[in-house]
C-alpha cells in the first residue's frame, strides 16, 4: 500500500536534488555540443593528430566521412506519402537476403527441486524474393543439472550459464548464415545482411566464461570479413560514451565519469539554434573506428586498426538514436592493399 502523503513528502525532500541533476545534465549536454561544433570545424588530419597526442585512449576515431565538415550524414531521400517510402524500402530490399537471430531463455532453479533451464534460438532468413521462401525457425536446447552445476574454469551461478548458452547460441547461428552466404558475389546475388541483437563492442574480461564470449564475438567478426557478409550489432538504447570520450580527448576537457550523459543524449540534445545533431529519421553520425580500452582483441594484426566501428542512426521521430556496431573489414582490406 502506497501512502500518497508520504510519497509527496519524499519528493519534496528530494526536489533540490532533482533540480540539481537537471541543471548539471543540461550543462553537460551543452558543453559536449559546443565541443562537437568545434570538432566539425577542424580538418580531419588535425583531429586525428590531437586525438593521438593524449595519454589516454580517445575511445573512437572518426572515419573519412567527417572530411565534409559535418559529423552528421544526412538522409537525403524525401517522400510525400507512405507509399513512396515503402517503394524506396522495397527497392533496397528486393532480392537481398537479410538474416536475424534472437534467443530467449528460462531458468527454474528456484521453483523446482531439480535445476533445469531452456534456451531457444530463433532466426528469420528473408530473401525478399516472391519466387523464394523465407525461413523462420528455432533451435531448442534443454540444460540439465550437469550443464548448470558442473565445474567450468571458474565457479558461477547457473543463471549466468543460461545467459551464456543463449549468447553463444545466437553467435553460432549467425556464423552459420555468414558461411552459407559466402561467395554471393560470384553467384551474382545482392549483398546479404545479418543482424545481431547485441553490441559487438563489449569489453569482455579475459577470464573464464567472459573470454568465451569475447573469443566467440571476435571470431564472428572475422567470419564476416572472410565471407564478405556485413554484420550489424544493433542496440536500440545504448548507454555508451565513446563519442563523448573522443570529444573529451579532442578538447582536452576533464572526463566526466559521474555524468549521466551518454552519446545518445548529446546527439539528440538541442543546439542553440534549436536543431539537433540527428534531426530526422534516417540521419546518422559518421562512421567511427573503435579504440576503446579493453577491446584490443578486435585490432587487425596487419594494420593495427580496429576491425569494428560504430555509427548512431536515428530510427524514430523523437526517441534516442540506435547504435550500430559494424565490422570495418572493407576499410581494413583497402589499408592492407596500400601497405
Amino acid at each position: 500500500m502506497l501512502f500518497r502523503q508520504t510519497l509527496n513528502d519524499e519528493l519534496e525532500k528530494k526536489s533540490e536534488e532533482f533540480l540539481r541533476f537537471i541543471s548539471e545534465y543540461t550543462s553537460d549536454v551543452d558543453g559536449y555540443l559546443e565541443g562537437l561544433a568545434q570538432f566539425e570545424k577542424t580538418p580531419l588530419a588535425d583531429i586525428r593528430s590531437r586525438l593521438s597526442a593524449g595519454d589516454g585512449s580517445p575511445a573512437a576515431i572518426p572515419s573519412d566521412e567527417i572530411s565534409g565538415g559535418s559529423f552528421t550524414v544526412r538522409f537525403d531521400s524525401v517522400w510525400e506519402n507512405h507509399e513512396q517510402a515503402r517503394g524506396w524500402a522495397s527497392d533496397v530490399l528486393d532480392q537481398r537476403v537479410s538474416f536475424a537471430a534472437d534467443g530467449s531463455q528460462i531458468y527454474t532453479g528456484k521453483e523446482t527441486l531439480v535445476p533445469i533451464a531452456a534456451v531457444q534460438i530463433g532466426w528469420f532468413e528473408n530473401p525478399h524474393d516472391l519466387d523464394s521462401f523465407y525461413e523462420k525457425n528455432a533451435k531448442f536446447q534443454l540444460l540439465t543439472p550437469a550443464d548448470l552445476l558442473a565445474e567450468w574454469e571458474e565457479p558461477m551461478n547457473p543463471d549466468i550459464r543460461v545467459e551464456a548458452a543463449r549468447y553463444l547460441g545466437e553467435v553460432e547461428r549467425l556464423g552459420e548464415f555468414l558461411r552459407k552466404k559466402a561467395g554471393w558475389r560470384s553467384r551474382g546475388e545482392r549483398m546479404p545482411l545479418a543482424f545481431f541483437d547485441n553490441p559487438l563492442l563489449v569489453p569482455f574480461s579475459q577470464k573464464g566464461l567472459q573470454k568465451k564470449f569475447l573469443d566467440a564475438t571476435v571470431r564472428l567478426v572475422q567470419q564476416s570479413r572472410e565471407c564478405e557478409v556485413p554484420l550489424v550489432g544493433y542496440v536500440d538504447r545504448s548507454y555508451s560514451r565513446d563519442i563523448l570520450s573522443m570529444l573529451e580527448a579532442f578538447t582536452g576537457g576533464e572526463k566526466k565519469k559521474a555524468s549521466a550523459v551518454f552519446d545518445a543524449s548529446v546527439l539528440r540534445g538541442r543546439k542553440k539554434d534549436g536543431s539537433r545533431a540527428l534531426n530526422v529519421w534516417g540521419d546518422r553520425t559518421c562512421f567511427c573506428y573503435s579504440t576503446r580500452r579493453g577491446l584490443e582483441a578486435f585490432l587487425d594484426a596487419s594494420t593495427g586498426k580496429s576491425s569494428v566501428g560504430f555509427t548512431y542512426l536515428q530510427t524514430t521521430a523523437e526517441s534516442a538514436p540506435a547504435r550500430l556496431d559494424i565490422p570495418s573489414w572493407e576499410q581494413i582490406r583497402r589499408s592492407s592493399a596500400d601497405m
